[in-house]
């Protein structure tokens, strides 16, 4: 997977289709790096993109917790997910949807 290049106002990050114990330690640092290294700075709001994510467990509520601590206080976290995919049923159910915006489409999570 190859993340898009960063931009200093908004940063978006496709993530895997699956997210478990395999590969969230690794997606973590990559969260990171594209947030802080825009030519202008930090990015102020970073989407992390789930709609092609099939499958995730709690390794991927607990990545998208690690990058909201990490990032900077200043950087936002926006997630994308279906509301009908297992990503969007395990933010539900965990309660993280009330703490993070989750928005349907890229587009409108890219907007907010």
């Amino acid at each position: 997977m190859t993340p898009p290049p960063p931009s200093s106002e908004r940063v978006m990050l496709p993530l895997p289709s699956e997210i478990d114990f395999r590969n969230a330690d690794g997606l973590l640092p990559l969260i990171m790096y594209q947030a802080r290294s825009g030519s202008e700075g930090p990015a102020r709001v970073m989407v992390l993109d789930l709609s092609g994510t099939r499958f995730m467990d709690s390794q991927g509520i607990r990545l998208i917790n690690d990058a909201r601590r990490l990032l900077l206080p200043d950087t936002r976290v926006h997630v994308v997910a279906l509301p009908e995919s297992v990503a969007g049923r395990v933010l539900e159910v965990t309660g993280l949807r009330r703490d993070v915006p989750v928005y349907d489409n890229l587009p409108e999570a890219m907007a907010a």
